[in-house]
Order: C-alpha cells, then sequence, then structure tokens
C-alpha cells in the first residue's frame, strides 16, 4: 500500500533539473515531522512549508501495489495531444521524468515501485532528507539535509541545503559525493522571503565566497505553478 499526498505535472521548479517537465509524487508522511504545527517547535525539521498529511491532495489516494500507483502517475504524463492548446507538439525529444518527493519519499519509495516506473519509461529521481539509505535503481538522487540529523545517504547528484540553518556549515558537506551542490535560501515563513531579504543576501554572499556552492531558486513560486 502507498499513500500519496499529491501528484501533478509540472515542471521542476529548484536545483539542476530546474525547468525540466516531470510528473510530481509527494508521499504522505516523514520521519523528521509529523507535519502538524504543534508538533513543530520540537520536530528533527522545524521549516518545512509543506503539507504531507493525508492523501487528500490533488490527484493524491492509496494504492494497493506499485503498478496500481505507476499507471496512475503515467496517466498524469502530459502527451501532446492533451496540450491546452490543442495544438501538435514535439514528441520526440525529453524523457519521461518522476519525482518521487514528500515528506520522506524513501519511507515507502522501493525497488518494486521503481522498477514499474521504468517499465514505463521513465527517469526516476528523489528528494529526500538523507537519513535514510536509496534503493538502488533511482537515476537522479538530491539529498536536502535538515539540521544536524545525520545523513545515511552521503552520495548523489545534487545536494541542496536551504540555507541558512542554525547550527548547519555548508563546509560540513563539502567533501560529500555529489556533482552538484545547491545553496537554496530559506523561506522565514510562506511568501516571506520577498520582503525579507535577509536569506536571499546569505545565500548570494556564500556563492560568491565558495564557488563549488551554486544559488538554488524555487522557481515554480516564481512562474505561480505547483
Amino acid at each position: 500500500m502507498y499513500s500519496v499526498k499529491e501528484a501533478f505535472y509540472t515542471l521542476q521548479g529548484e536545483g539542476a533539473q530546474s525547468g525540466r517537465a516531470s510528473v510530481f509524487c509527494r508521499f504522505t508522511g516523514c520521519n523528521l515531522w509529523s507535519g502538524r504545527e504543534v508538533d513543530r517547535a520540537r520536530a528533527q525539521c522545524t521549516f518545512c512549508d509543506t503539507d504531507f498529511i493525508g492523501t487528500d491532495g490533488q490527484n493524491g489516494g492509496r494504492f494497493a501495489d506499485a503498478e496500481a500507483l505507476a499507471t496512475h502517475l503515467e496517466a498524469l504524463w502530459q502527451r501532446p495531444s492533451d496540450s491546452a492548446s490543442g495544438n501538435p507538439s514535439d514528441s520526440t525529444g525529453g524523457r519521461r521524468y518522476v519525482v518521487f518527493t514528500g515528506g520522506e519519499p524513501l519511507l515507502q519509495l522501493d525497488p518494486t515501485l521503481l522498477e514499474a516506473m521504468h517499465e514505463r519509461g521513465f527517469e526516476v529521481a528523489v528528494e529526500t532528507n538523507g537519513t535514510l539509505p536509496v534503493p538502488p535503481g533511482v537515476d537522479w538522487i538530491c539529498v536536502s539535509p535538515k539540521g544536524d540529523n545525520k545523513l545515511v545517504q552521503t552520495r548523489g547528484d545534487e545536494l541542496k541545503l536551504v540555507h541558512p540553518q542554525p547550527g548547519v556549515d555548508p563546509r560540513h558537506f563539502t567533501g560529500l559525493d555529489f556533482t552538484h551542490f545547491f545553496l537554496q535560501p530559506i523561506d522565514p515563513a510562506p511568501g516571506r522571503i520577498a520582503t525579507d531579504r535577509a536569506p536571499m543576501a546569505s545565500v548570494v554572499d556564500y556563492c560568491l565566497r565558495h564557488p563549488q556552492w551554486r544559488l538554488s531558486l524555487q522557481t515554480h513560486k516564481i512562474a505561480g505553478i505547483d
């Protein structure tokens, strides 16, 4: 059984794959926070801006097995004949791409679901807090460390650190086995980053002084999409 908060077709908004057409699958649940505001202060991650409780989001639900969920996600992939304009588009370029996120997706993502997505021609990405091991077969691994929680997954394609976090120094991660290193300004409260420029200034300054790191923006929010 898989529990999915929401799933939708969109453009990846963050990191090295920013701008890429993707199916997002947000699993229910996390191992660092219950998702309830009353628990936030004592959670192991205190700045999450995502609702991952329940299965009542867009295209969310409970799925009995991997085939059922994979079929559901495949149906969300936009086909040329489905475009809003009705005009034909180029269907030859670009590979199907699915991003499993959360909450913490590795509480549910398993080899059976990976195989089912690969059989449907999808490249599979995961966005994880890094406290659980990634199963073999994932094509793109993005680790986003949260606080001082111990990282189990210390290699992958990109490490994306929300910054600044109290007590978290980016230098702690620079020796890990990742291809890309991103700093993303923390949003002190939903939408507050537009008026509170301190996090952005801190990230820009750090990237200028440490070129190993690159600026990551939540471009989906700028574009006004999911």
